[in-house]
């Protein structure tokens, strides 16, 4: 069985709720569900839909890297969590534009509600292999 341990970074969102930002197994890193919060501030950034996915993916390449990894380049698995469907493709413009020609295996739902009233999280998972 491999052995398990906690990733803490100060370059995405800590707060004080009962979960790790992410928990590396063996070779593989499970990343938390992110939204747009400034990790300097604490608070959720401003701007428009694209602006805010760019944050979030943000969130999440620090974890990665501060695991070992190189960023969103080891994600090999994203959920997406939306509390509005129409932002589906400005969503899919930014992310896109941070994934490239080879993007991992994704869901995407609607929620109803999300952390902070945010309109978009994501939670992720990499191979450190």
């Amino acid at each position: 069985m491999s052995e398990t341990h906690a990733i803490e970074t100060d370059d995405a969102p800590s707060n004080d709720n009962p979960y790790s930002q992410g928990v590396r197994a063996g070779d593989t890193l499970y990343v938390s569900g992110y939204g747009p919060v400034d990790p300097d501030t604490g608070e959720p950034v401003d701007g428009d839909i694209e602006a805010q996915t760019d944050q979030v993916l943000d969130n999440i390449a620090a974890v990665v890297a501060d695991a070992g990894g190189d960023g969103l380049a080891d994600v090999v698995k994203v959920t997406v969590y939306l509390t509005d469907l129409e932002d589906y493709e400005r969503v899919n413009e930014a992310y896109g534009a941070r994934f490239g020609a080879e993007p991992p295996a994704r869901v995407c739902v609607e929620v109803s509600r999300l952390p902070d009233d945010v309109r978009v999280e994501l939670d992720a998972t990499a191979y450190l292999g």
